[in-house]
């Protein structure tokens, strides 16, 4: 594989930092603490072509490819990791399983406006008993004639408060467990479909996260993803695919992390001397600049087998979960880098520092990603 970005790669990027800096940064102390949702960050993000990075051309998408993803997820989680698992569930969780498992008439009507941020995806899976076991879900779908009636309830929806469009998974059958587990593409106009109110939370404040609600709510056949029964391998293989982008949403936020810290040290003086002086502090600099680097090259890795591989679930899982708990590891010495200061609200690592944390938690916990990993080693 190669490790090099191309020239088109390298041109994104400093696209995406720049509207990153001038356009998402400024913002993300504002909406942290009103919890807000940012859906103008969302039009505008999309108007440059980043909701769907990865989509063909002729489905409204950029047309690129999946390290192309990584890197504007992880300059946008640079700036405000909010922002950045906005786009990365619109990208990953939504357009990615309608391109590889819709049909071409659910393409056109729901891919096409989400890949060109015209309208706003959210996946729909875990419900208030059943998280890490998405077998274990209560939500119901029953055929009635050309439609499906849906009744049931979602907890920690991202993009759930604005969302235009829901991937919303339920049994046909709840005694089948996960072979009973059926994909359904639900407008969020529908009669029926409600949202809760935004959870506050400890980070990534602003990101709609919210519980769904499905009152004998009717969609048409043609809305099912998949075949009855094909939902919990629709759920998998698209959450190999965004464990991808949590994997750089983590390197984008320690990436924040280690340059705050970085500039910190050069400045502060204690003792008579730069912070950066100090051997402790110098340690502490050459071990999150190695995490880094290695936490990137394991999304990149992953990135490439989702080009290259027919499956890619053990390196998704790899950089996922070293990402995920590097980022704690690196956002939690910038933090002690900036010492008192780096507790207070007036410096940003603080809000780095709580944003990490749901990266080992969300699209699967760091204990989940162990179970994957171990798997697919045995099974080796």
């Amino acid at each position: 594989m190669r490790i090099e970005l191309s020239e088109e790669q390298k041109l994104l990027r400093e696209t995406v930092r720049q509207f990153a800096d001038e356009v998402v940064k400024p913002r993300a102390k504002e909406i942290d603490e009103s919890g807000a949702f940012p859906r103008s960050f969302f039009d505008q993000a999309g108007a440059l072509g980043l909701a769907g990075v990865a989509v063909p051309e002729e489905y409204g998408g950029a047309g690129m490819d999946t390290l192309s993803y990584c890197i504007v997820i992880e300059e946008i989680s640079r700036a405000c990791a909010t922002s950045g698992v906005i786009l990365s569930v619109n990208n990953s969780l939504v357009c990615d399983p309608l391109l590889k498992f819709g049909t071409e008439e659910q393409k056109q009507e729901f891919l096409t406006p989400l890949a060109a941020g015209k309208k706003l995806g959210c996946f729909a899976l875990t419900e208030p008993g059943a998280g890490s076991d998405p077998a274990g879900m209560l939500t119901t779908a029953r055929r009635d004639g050309d439609d499906y009636v849906l009744n049931g309830s979602k907890l920690f929806i991202t993009n759930g408060t604005d969302a235009d469009v829901a991937l919303v998974f339920a049994s046909i059958d709840l005694a089948k467990k996960h072979k009973g587990i059926t994909c359904f593409i639900v407008p969020a106009d529908t009669p029926g479909y409600h949202h809760g109110s935004h959870e506050f939370k400890l980070g990534v404040n602003a990101s709609g996260t919210t519980e769904l609600a499905f009152t004998d709510l009717r969609i048409p056949a043609r809305y099912r993803l998949g075949g009855e029964g094909d939902g919990f391998k629709v759920a998998m293989a698209t959450l190999d695919g965004g464990r991808i982008g949590i994997a750089a949403q983590a390197v984008g936020i320690a990436q924040a992390a280690f340059e705050e810290a970085l500039a910190y040290s050069q400045q502060r003086e204690q003792f008579n001397q730069k912070l950066s002086e100090f051997q402790a502090i110098q340690f502490y600099l050459a071990d999150m600049s190695t995490e880094l680097d290695a936490a990137r090259l394991l999304t990149w890795k992953a990135a490439w087998a989702k080009e290259n591989q027919k499956r890619f679930t053990l390196e998704a899982a790899q950089a996922k979960l070293f990402a995920s708990e590097m980022a704690q590891r690196v956002t939690n010495k910038a933090l002690q880098i900036h010492g008192g200061y780096g507790y207070t609200k007036e410096y940003n690592v603080e809000r780095y520092f709580r944003d990490a944390r749901i990266t080992e938690i969300y699209e699967g916990t760091s204990e989940i990603q162990k179970m994957v990993i171990a798997d697919q080693v045995l099974k080796a």
